[in-house]
């Protein structure tokens, strides 16, 4: 089984009345680039690190920042979500915060409790 991502020909069928008009030159295969951009995207490589499967990293690479910048994706999702119904739940996953490199060295210095400390008396 491969560990490669790719949307379903129904998928793609349902996000292409989204996708911008080609002028003059056709592009390269959508579900191609789309699939490897999601393949990116979920997995938190770098564009240079995608499979060369879904093509040149660089074809990847603009074709997210083109989109992105006139809203393509954006659009994209708007329709399916309006599609579904509303959820009973939601969630909010914040699993990638950055720190700054000094922040591992406050607990040694016992000034994370004092932060915390002020932090829980305001």
């Amino acid at each position: 089984m491969s560990d490669h991502y790719w949307i379903s020909e129904a998928q793609l069928e349902r996000i292409k009345p989204h996708f911008p008009r080609s002028h003059g030159v056709p592009r390269v295969d959508d579900r191609r680039v789309i699939s490897g951009i999601i393949h990116v995207i979920r997995n938190g490589l770098r564009w240079r690190d995608a499979p060369e499967v879904y093509g040149p990293h660089k074809t990847l690479y603009n074709r997210f920042v083109r989109w992105s910048r006139k809203g393509i994706f954006n659009r994209i999702y708007e329709s399916l979500v309006s599609e579904s119904p509303k959820p009973k739940r939601l969630m909010i996953d914040a699993t990638h915060l950055k720190a700054h490199r000094t922040a591992a060295s406050l607990a040694e210095k016992g000034a994370l409790h004092v932060a915390l400390g002020a932090r829980r008396a305001a």
